[in-house]
């Protein structure tokens, strides 16, 4: 950990991105007491982040005495607002190479198999389809050959399930295979990105009351009654509180404002900039509830000068571009204050940093694939006709109309009703606001 200290005093990257470069992926080497036979081993310790997710710390244990090793995996950021499931359809032999970080707080099953990972029962791991079907195998047949002699007829069976188990690896039948993560640190490669995967759903939920407390995350139940009259407040007040560098993490400072846009609501704008390595950030919370339906905004883009147009993405906002076939998820962006060019280079940007359209992990019909749609992309940031859609189901997004107070011709925004999904994914289908006693 003093190395880690050390490292955050100089202002150097703590968290370094993933890299073929020797010099840039040095791990850290500490001494450490084998578990196996109690002599000192040593363990490799690596900081690194993966772009398009976030901070993780890979460790690697070795023993030269009795050759034991153990690698895991965990998670260096927070616990997400939002636990996540990811459900994917294993068609062929190339989705058993799809990366997956899998953290120790995740479920994994196969229902075809009626085979579930419980939580908590492994350590987090940073792998492939193929390698976690390779560590279940592993698992179940640590103690096969004392189960032969003790008990023949449920070593028999676990056999037979193995079998079964090594059989998914040929991917000559399809199976389904689903990642249950309360905490939201768990993460499954989507190959067509920046297209949206057919075959890959994500789910975001609101944890409940047990996943909160196998987390350690304590519930506040208390609703401060003066909330409205310190909002008011905080109308012509900077707030500055300490926080940790999202790139480097060492100490920084987010500020914190207020502010009211024209002809739609209040929404509060935090941005932080770090001294130590110069990263700077923002990010936007909406400041009123959750509204009685989602909406919809679609903009024909027909000028240059739309690009200039305000724009709020919150974060419960999907983004649509029909011409491209692109579809950004809701918690890919997190919540901005910007002008419609401005997203469009955040979303060039965020496809850009994927690590497996790019390096020495990417394919070349991919690259193609990946460079025909960034110059599409700046053809329309350029001037060329498109649509943009803003569909929240919160219903707290927003695009400047340039005609205000008169309706915009180049602009439709629709109200719809939210399905019960969308309810769930807004935590709203627990939410209870009538009817308590006192």
């Amino acid at each position: 950990m003093s190395v880690i200290r050390e490292k955050g005093v100089r202002g150097d990257p703590i968290f370094k991105n993933i890299s073929a470069e020797e010099d840039d992926m040095q791990p850290t080497v500490v001494e450490s007491l084998c578990m196996n036979c109690y002599e000192n081993g040593s363990t490799r310790l690596l900081l690194t982040k993966i772009p398009f997710f976030k901070e993780i710390i890979i460790s690697s244990f070795t023993c030269p005495h009795c050759n034991w090793s153990n690698t895991e995996i965990q998670s260096a950021g927070r616990i997400q607002d939002q636990g996540v499931q990811y459900t994917l359809k294993v068609k062929s032999k190339m989705d058993m190479n799809r990366e997956v970080v899998k953290a120790d707080s995740a479920t994994t099953r196969i229902p075809e198999l009626d085979f579930e990972i419980p939580a908590f029962t492994q350590k987090g791991s940073l792998s492939t389809i193929e390698g976690l079907i390779n560590r279940a195998v592993a698992g179940l047949e640590q103690d096969q050959a004392v189960r032969r002699v003790t008990d023949p007829e449920v070593a028999a069976k676990l056999d037979e399930f193995i079998a079964k188990l090594k059989t998914l690896k040929n991917a000559d039948t399809e199976f389904t295979l689903v990642i249950d993560d309360p905490s939201g640190n768990s993460f499954v490669e989507n190959p067509c990105a920046p297209q949206k995967d057919p075959d890959l759903v994500v789910t975001r939920y609101k944890r409940t009351e047990q996943q909160n407390a196998a987390l350690g995350i304590q519930e506040n139940d208390t609703v401060d009654e003066k909330h409205a009259d310190y909002l008011e407040s905080l109308k012509n007040e900077v707030l500055i509180f300490n926080t940790n560098c999202p790139e480097c993490n060492a100490p920084a400072k987010t500020n914190m404002k207020l502010v009211h846009i024209p002809h739609f609501k209040e929404v509060i704008i935090m941005a932080t900039n770090c001294e130590s390595c110069g990263h700077r950030t923002n990010e936007v919370k909406s400041g009123g509830a959750t509204e009685e339906q989602g909406t919809r905004i679609t903009l024909h883009l027909t000028n240059p000068i739309d690009m200039s147009r305000d724009l709020l993405k919150s974060e419960t906002c999907s983004v649509l571009i029909p011409e491209l076939d692109f579809e950004l998820g809701m918690a890919a962006l997190a919540g901005k204050f910007t002008t419609v060019e401005g997203l469009l280079k955040d979303i060039k940007d965020l496809v850009l940093k994927n690590p497996f359209t790019c390096g020495d992990s990417s394919a070349s019909d991919r690259s193609e694939k990946l460079k025909s749609f960034t110059d599409k992309l700046d053809k329309i940031v350029a001037g060329e006709r498109a649509h943009l859609v803003l569909d929240d189901p919160a219903g707290n997004s927003y695009i400047q109309n340039v005609f205000a107070p008169e309706p915009d011709p180049e602009m439709t925004t629709e109200n719809y009703t939210r399905t019960f999904e969308q309810n769930e994914d807004l935590g709203l289908n627990d939410m209870k606001t009538e009817g308590y006693e006192a």
